[in-house]
């Protein structure tokens, strides 16, 4: 297989996206990113400065002015030329969200696949607003009336490190359809995948200030939400992050689609497949290197298949390849950062501690990889859902074994012994019991031997309980967080 060659060695001083200009920053603070597979900086960003928040504040603002005049039609061609751009550079994009974040490059192209299905998705938005508009005439005598949807404004988008590209997608195709204008604050863990999929969005002619992006933080991000102009807010990463910023959005009156945490569960019944469920689970457990919130660490196994289950899985995880994602025979990339990848080993180490047992041991690493930033796939067995282990979540390539009496045994646990709805999968081939799993499980997304639920970009994101927080979900979902109604009675005769 081929090692294929990175964009860029370095990406140099990252700059801020502000009405339409690329502008160095004049902020003190300056920060790095590295690959995460050598450790090796990669390029430097700064910090933004409230004075510069305010400034890509305003400038969306203007881009809003400017948007709500552009016609729908010419909206949705734009929305059509955007995805042509991102499929004229879709693998440029791929080598760089693999370099910036470490996942594989198959990841990396199914990553930036999902992105094109949600511009694809904003295009059918974008022409689905006229279907939404309702107009009756003689409603009552001499009167007639009709319902219109109109764009709210500027929004603030928050992307987390470990969908950069995909989370993006999940708001700003949407918000350009409705004809609103966004700032993005990105992750400060790979923020060049943030400006690259930045740079090819623009290469589709949107008017300035329409798109604007900065480093900052959480505090720039209140900052940011404290703006009069800023309608709401769109956000993609951890539960207690997205807590913070719903109470200030609920404190300010504004709208918020907040995506955090989940602690996901596939339970396999006595008559899964027993030749594809291993690779499902790799897919589920191990997949970009189990830093998905779709992804599942807790595996419950009912009925006499779990030595089946528990040999095949684990001779599956024995033989996936660690190293950079651009070696395009890798099966398992680093983790972002070496905060995630330490934040795990402390998880297994606790696991352990808590009574764990481990099969497949994934902390022996190669020496030629432990510059960058790996533990790989990790199999524990004998945990049990009480122990603080299996309620928190893992973020990273690890699997927890466990046993249960009945599929009504792991409908209760998934439903009470957490208070994050997620998803949950399950493997069978019995109608009845997937039928009542999807039915019962009190979570937002469920899967029938499917590794992850992860729903086209024309249906929403369903996640439930302290997953969610907000008026409506992404993709789709959010024109509802972009347009609000307006009804109009007139009388004329």
């Amino acid at each position: 297989m081929a090692i294929l060659p990175e964009v860029k060695k370095h990406y140099g001083k990252l700059k801020f996206l502000i009405d339409g200009e690329w502008v160095a920053s004049r902020s003190a603070i300056r920060n790095t990113t590295t690959n995460p597979a050598t450790g090796e900086i990669i390029a430097e960003f700064p910090t933004a400065t409230p004075e510069e928040a305010r400034a890509a504040v305003v400038a969306a603002q203007k881009g809003f002015e400017a948007m709500r005049r552009i016609p729908l039609r010419e909206r949705a061609r734009m929305l059509f030329d955007m995805r042509q751009k991102f499929e004229e550079r879709f693998e440029e994009l791929c080598r760089v969200l693999t370099q910036d974040h470490g996942r594989t490059i198959a990841e990396s192209r199914g990553s930036v696949r999902r992105v094109i299905e949600n511009i694809e998705s904003a295009c059918s938005a974008a022409y689905g607003m006229a279907a939404r508009n309702e107009h009756i005439d003689e409603l009552a005598g001499g009167i007639d009336m009709w319902l219109s949807w109109e764009p709210l404004g500027a929004f603030l988008i928050v992307t987390p490190s470990n969908i950069p590209m995909h989370a993006w997608s999940s708001f700003v195709p949407y918000a350009l359809a409705a004809g609103c204008a966004v700032v993005i604050s990105p992750s400060r863990q790979d923020p060049v995948a943030a400006e690259y999929i930045t740079r090819v969005a623009l290469e589709a002619g949107w008017p300035k200030g329409a798109i604007n992006l900065i480093h900052g933080g959480r505090e720039i991000n209140k900052f940011i939400l404290d703006q009069p102009e800023i309608q709401g807010l769109g956000f993609i990463g951890s539960t207690d992050a997205g807590a913070d910023l719903f109470a200030h959005c609920g404190r300010l009156g504004k709208n918020s689609s907040i995506n955090g945490n989940g602690k996901n569960l596939v339970v396999l019944m006595p008559d899964a497949d027993l030749d594809k469920s291993p690779v499902y689970l790799r897919q589920a457990c191990f997949g970009m290197t189990g830093q998905r919130c779709l992804g599942s660490d807790n595996v419950v196994v009912i009925g006499d298949i779990y030595n089946d289950i528990k040999e095949r899985f684990t001779s599956v995880a024995r033989q996936m390849k660690l190293g950079c994602g651009l070696d395009e025979s890798v099966s398992m990339g680093p983790y972002v950062g070496p905060g995630g990848r330490d934040k795990v080993a402390d998880w297994i180490e606790r696991a352990l501690a808590q009574g764990a047992r481990m099969v497949h041991d994934g902390r022996a690493i190669p020496q030629e990889l432990r510059a960058g930033y790996f533990i790989g796939p990790t199999i524990l067995e004998d945990c049990h859902i009480d122990m603080a282990i299996n309620q928190e979540e893992a973020f990273g390539a690890v699997a927890c074994l466990m046993r249960a009496e009945s599929l009504d045994q792991v409908i209760e646990w998934i439903n009470t012994k957490t208070d994050l709805g997620h998803s949950a999968c399950i493997m069978t081939e019995s109608g009845r019991h997937a039928r009542k799993f999807a039915r019962e499980v009190n979570v937002g997304n469920v899967g029938i031997n499917v590794a992850v639920p992860q729903p086209y970009a024309f249906f929403p994101l369903g996640s439930k309980r302290r997953s969610f927080m907000g008026g409506t979900k992404s993709r789709m979902a959010s024109m509802r967080l972009f347009l609000d109604e307006k009804t109009v009675t007139a009388r004329w005769v």
